[in-house]
């Protein structure tokens, strides 16, 4: 795996959004599609996963099925994913706290593999 000038991960043959280091933990955007058949990666979307989730959005359910997937998915604690920005809308900034971007990047390529 390799990194690109402007952060994306390249594996063999998958391209995998950005996803960058802050100070407080690796962050990557995302598209939300709420009332989906099953909670799922379904591709890219410019920089953006594309995340079917079966929640709808209502009363923060949507939140927090897509904080229990991304928990699930990277093997981390829930308490460990937060949605930094987009709360209210389909398009969401995640924050991934004590993984670094490099690994975060891995397990997404891994799981749109």
């Amino acid at each position: 795996m390799r990194a690109d000038w402007d952060g994306h991960l390249w594996g063999t043959d998958i391209h995998v959004i950005p996803v960058r280091d802050t100070p407080s933990g690796a962050t990557f955007r995302i598209k939300v599609q709420p009332r989906a058949k099953k909670n799922t990666l379904t591709g890219e979307i410019g920089d953006a996963l594309k995340v079917a989730l079966t929640a709808p959005p209502l009363e923060g359910r949507a939140n927090e099925a897509c904080v229990a997937f991304f928990a699930e998915l990277l093997n981390v604690s829930r308490s460990s994913i937060t949605i930094a920005a987009g709360e209210t809308s389909r398009n969401k900034l995640i924050r991934v706290s004590g993984l670094s971007a490099a690994e975060v990047g891995a397990k997404l390529r891994d799981a749109l593999a």
